[in-house]
């Protein structure tokens, strides 16, 4: 594991990878996994290298995400007024070598991008069916997360 997360609510949960000669496994969650919210729907997000999406926070889904392929570094910035990492922002890389879940509460606004040369690969285990009425987006380009990708 890279580091542990220090935002707080933030979750990062090292998941299981089990060898097996004809394909291996790769755990995601349970439904007794510490971050577990319920269940909304499950999403695919391919990445190129380089390209970042960025940056989008949500009222209230809760995602839990994995990256079975590739590599993605994720940025997750602290607006929460009254949280105790108000203004904190922390960066982190998941792929099978850091093998983890990265559960992400509502109220942080996240962005991620691409790192290997082949396919970058996403899964969200979200706790609520996406709903574009319940999220905000920034454009990539704003000056109130303090971060130069």
């Amino acid at each position: 594991m890279d580091k542990l997360v220090y935002i707080e609510g933030v979750i990062l949960t090292p998941e299981k990878i089990i060898s097996n000669r004809r394909g291996d496994i790769y755990h995601a969650i349970k439904i007794y996994s510490k971050g577990y919210q319920g269940f909304g729907e499950v999403y695919f997000s391919f990445i190129t290298k380089n390209s970042i999406k960025a940056w989008k926070k949500h009222i209230r889904m809760t995602l839990n995400l994995v990256v079975p392929v590739g590599k993605i570094k994720f940025v997750l910035f602290d607006d929460r007024i009254g949280s105790t990492t108000y203004g904190s922002t922390e960066e982190l890389s998941l792929g099978p070598d850091n093998y983890c879940r990265l559960t992400i509460p509502h109220g942080i606004w996240y962005g991620f991008q691409g790192l290997d040369s082949d396919i970058n690969l996403l899964c969200n285990v979200a706790n609520m069916v996406h709903d574009d009425a319940e999220c905000q987006s920034m454009e990539l380009s704003n000056h109130i997360i303090p971060y130069s990708w």
